[in-house]
């Protein structure tokens, strides 16, 4: 349970690159959506570097053993799903709707599993999925006051990819993927909805 809310924690602190780049903007510190790109990025390759020395070299930290799910130990791990998800809604969506995503992975994503009951099943109990799309779309709204619509789209596609397991064959397609990405396609659809 401890090692379980060390995940949780380290999960949140996700929300702390929007923070950066946000305090960043109303301090005039330079960070422009451009450079925050390229940290992302930056930040992504770094992730998928850890990786690759982890699966194929062999590197074992103690904080792999801390902060990785037995599932994780022979397969690429979810903080790089996150990374990555997290730098490719940077790189596609409006700046809006890629802070809010990645908010709803750093912040809902870890709320919502506290109210689960972590039973395996395709589709999480209807109190989860409530706690996703209250989450996310609280998150989402400060960015959205004008057009609340796109919040409420967006916070229903992060509730969807955390809440439907999808699994092709084997593979079982990591939440850390898709609830920003998901976010990001249906918020991007509702901004074509004019309310």
């Amino acid at each position: 349970m401890a090692d379980e809310l060390k995940r949780r924690l380290v999960h949140s602190s996700g929300a702390g690159l929007v923070a950066l780049y946000l305090l960043a903007g109303y301090f005039e510190l330079g960070l422009t959506w451009p450079r925050f790109q390229a940290l992302m990025v930056v930040l992504a390759v770094g992730a998928i570097g850890l990786e690759v020395l982890r699966l194929k070299v062999g590197l074992e930290w103690w904080i792999y053993e801390k902060l990785t799910r037995e599932y994780e130990q022979d397969q690429f791990a979810g903080y790089g799903y996150y990374m990555v998800s997290m730098t490719i809604a940077v790189l596609v969506f409006p700046e809006p709707l890629a802070l809010a995503g990645m908010l709803m992975l750093a912040i809902g994503d870890p709320l919502s599993g506290l109210v689960s009951d972590n039973t395996l099943r395709r589709v999480k109990h209807p109190k989860t999925l409530a706690t996703m799309f209250v989450v996310s779309t609280l998150l989402a709204l400060p960015f959205f006051l004008e057009h609340p619509h796109v919040a409420v789209a967006a916070a229903v596609g992060a509730t969807i990819a955390d809440g439907i397991k999808v699994q092709i064959g084997d593979f079982i397609l990591d939440d850390n993927l898709t609830i920003p990405l998901y976010a990001g396609v249906i918020g991007y659809l509702a901004l074509a909805v004019p309310l």
